[in-house]
């Protein structure tokens, strides 16, 4: 539901830390980090995720030509802050269409990567064979970060993942054929390091894959 916290791992009610319990619960998967509810798209949207998270905040930056970011969103708290952010990204698909992106930067076991990567979770580790080369690189940070395919997830979509900064990486690309996106070294900035420069982004629609399913 939009207006209230929900489960970053199936989108599912939560319980607000009470007399029995001091974090957030989810009836099917026990203590979460709760996703916040998702706003429209807006700079001052953006802004407010920068500053509370505690990781990274994903965005290909300068955005690809034609992309628009179409929303964020965030797993936390007011007194954890953000464990997890969702940045979703929207435009021409490399061979036709509309392609969407959501980035994906979290802790272990958060889980909201998974969701939207349409897999068992919490993490994709398990999905990733990095004995073999990655299948896509990104310049992360201004790091070169590796990007492996991610098995087991719906055939809609493309994912991928990696580590960045300690941290889970994921990019979930939809249609899957857009995953092709993902092999032009995608700039990624995070957005905590940006300054005045967030307050260029160009906003579009909210996109209806951050309200996951």
């Amino acid at each position: 539901m939009r207006g209230e916290p929900s489960c970053p791992k199936c989108g599912g009610r939560v319980r607000a830390p009470g007399l029995f319990a001091d974090t957030w619960q989810c009836d099917a998967h026990g203590t979460v980090h709760p996703v916040q509810p998702v706003i429209p798209p807006s700079v001052e949207a953006l802004q407010v995720v920068v500053h509370r998270t505690q990781v990274p905040v994903w965005m290909p930056w300068p955005l690809p030509v034609g992309w628009l970011f179409t929303g964020v969103a965030c797993a936390g708290d007011d007194r954890s802050g953000g464990r997890a952010t969702a940045v979703a990204c929207t435009g021409p698909a490399p061979l036709g269409g509309v392609g969407e992106l959501i980035l994906v930067a979290e802790e272990l076991g958060v889980g909201l990567g998974a969701r939207y990567a349409g897999i068992d979770g919490p993490d994709p580790g398990p999905y990733m064979n990095v004995e073999k080369p990655p299948q896509a690189k990104v310049l992360a940070a201004g790091r070169p970060t590796p990007l492996w395919l991610v098995a087991g997830a719906p055939g809609d979509r493309a994912v991928f993942a990696g580590e960045a900064l300690g941290l889970w990486l994921w990019a979930v690309v939809w249609p899957e054929q857009s995953g092709l996106l993902m092999y032009d070294e995608l700039v990624l900035t995070d957005l905590r390091d940006a300054g005045a420069e967030v307050d260029l982004v160009p906003c579009g629609a909210l996109s209806p894959r951050l309200l996951g399913p």
